[in-house]
């Protein structure tokens, strides 16, 4: 009983070897067709895997660009020089603000930097000892200021890393001084880089004290304030109370019409308002948990000021890239049907032209089933080349686009449903002309030969 079993597994091995060498001769009969058609298929996968590809590379560039500002981080920012805050704010908010771990007053200008000989505008931006928590930077060389240069107004600088590599090329810089807007800053400390336009770019700015900052700017007001809570499920509480607290304020203790609820889906927490007068937080903000969902976002935005949690700008920011990746990856995969079509037509055209091999072949016994597979294995031989060469070509794309300033990344999900998408039209588009040759009749065959 043995022996006719191994004889039909070999037989059956046998069939299928012959079937699939069969199938190779016939892709490789007429190479020049068989090329064209494949290069249908590898346009499109390769279309597929390009665009999505710099569509991912661009979602991920927003994402480290946002995170790169710190996680949980919420900033209060006046559009409007009257509505600048007092810098004792930044504590009040805190003390005030359920789940506002930490603040800084902040105040962004820029002066003249000198060095040695040389001589250039540079950034500022001050703030106070909180800073490097609030955005999660640390220390590269040296360290950060402390509350006693904030309260002293000291002539002390944190170098950006571009700054502090341009200044010594390298060697740390640390402990020597440096001039801005015409005196003597000794530097405390480097920070750790954060790359090419991340955190503000950050790595090109000089830190200081809030308190000397302002001395430079010639102004006792600061523009902006961060804080930064100690959770997500804080960040989006602290956020709303916020709100309220400066909507109440800048309205004077005043009831105000309440705002139209934001559209479910919209999570950007967003308040603007517009008044005169410098703010500053009194007794009657204070602010309870009922009723938060109304006081999202006003449905009307005005110059004034606006807060905005930046982990929730991150990831509304996150679906518009996915969504404008997968916008792009459905224009690509247009072609693919293309390919899908090609591989139908040269099979149509090979059944054609190759209907005396069917013929001889159903006459030395092929079944209609060997025929069927013969020609769906060639359809799918098509298909796998040309989603080789594809993914190939998609990836020396975005190698091309990349030397460019294009930021990409390969997109293994994209890979994926460009590779399915492809074999899948191949075997579709591929079923119709086998099954036409396996049921063309062997009398029939012949005598069209």
């Amino acid at each position: 009983m043995s022996k006719p079993k191994r004889n039909w597994i070999y037989a059956f091995f046998v069939r299928c070897w012959f079937t699939a060498k069969m199938a190779l001769n016939g892709v490789f009969s007429n190479t020049f067709r068989s090329a064209l058609t494949i290069l249908g298929v590898a346009i499109g996968v390769a279309s597929v895997v390009s665009l999505m590809g710099i569509g991912e590379g661009a979602r991920q560039n927003v994402i480290e660009q946002f995170e790169s500002l710190g996680t949980n981080v919420i900033s209060i920012k006046a559009h409007e020089a009257e509505l600048e805050f007092q810098p004792e704010m930044a504590q009040e908010l805190v003390e005030r603000v359920n789940g506002l771990e930490i603040a800084t007053p902040v105040v962004q200008t820029y002066t003249a930097m000198r060095w040695r000989r040389d001589r250039k505008e540079v950034d500022i931006i001050g703030v106070n000892q909180e800073f490097p928590k609030i955005r999660d930077h640390s220390q590269a060389a040296g360290e950060f200021f402390s509350p006693l240069h904030i309260e002293q107004r000291s002539y002390v600088a944190v170098l950006g890393y571009n700054v502090a590599a341009g200044l010594t090329g390298g060697r740390s810089p640390v402990g020597q001084t440096i001039t801005l807007d015409g005196q003597s800053y000794r530097i405390l400390g480097v920070l750790e880089p954060k790359g090419k336009g991340k955190a503000e770019n950050i790595d090109d700015k000089v830190v200081i004290p809030y308190t000397t900052a302002q001395r430079i700017a010639k102004k006792r007001t600061v523009e902006e304030i961060w804080g930064k809570a100690n959770s997500v499920e804080d960040a989006e509480l602290a956020t709303i109370q916020l709100g309220r607290i400066f909507k109440k304020e800048l309205s004077g203790g005043r009831d105000t019409p309440a705002p139209t609820p934001t559209p479910e889906g919209s999570s950007t927490q967003e308040t603007m308002v517009t008044t005169m007068g410098n703010v500053s937080p009194g007794q009657g903000g204070e602010d309870t948990d009922k009723n938060k969902d109304k006081d999202k976002a006003p449905s009307r935005k005005e110059k004034g000021m606006t807060i905005t949690n930046l982990n929730q700008l991150v990831d509304e920011l996150d679906e518009a890239n996915r969504i404008m990746t997968l916008l792009l990856g459905g224009i690509a995969a247009v072609s693919l049907l293309v390919g899908g079509l090609g591989i139908m037509n040269i099979m149509l055209v090979a059944v054609t032209e190759r209907t005396s091999e069917i013929g001889v072949r159903r006459a030395l016994g092929a079944k209609k089933i060997d025929l069927l597979a013969q020609f769906l294995l060639e359809a799918l031989y098509v298909s796998i080349i040309g989603v080789i060469a594809g993914i190939a070509v998609g990836i020396w794309g975005m190698g091309i686009f990349a030397s460019y300033g294009f930021q990409t990344a390969i997109s293994f999900e994209a890979i994926r449903i460009a590779a399915a998408v492809a074999l899948g039209a191949g075997l579709l588009f591929g079923v119709y002309p086998a099954i036409s040759a396996s049921s063309l009749p062997p009398v029939e065959a012949l005598r069209r030969r």
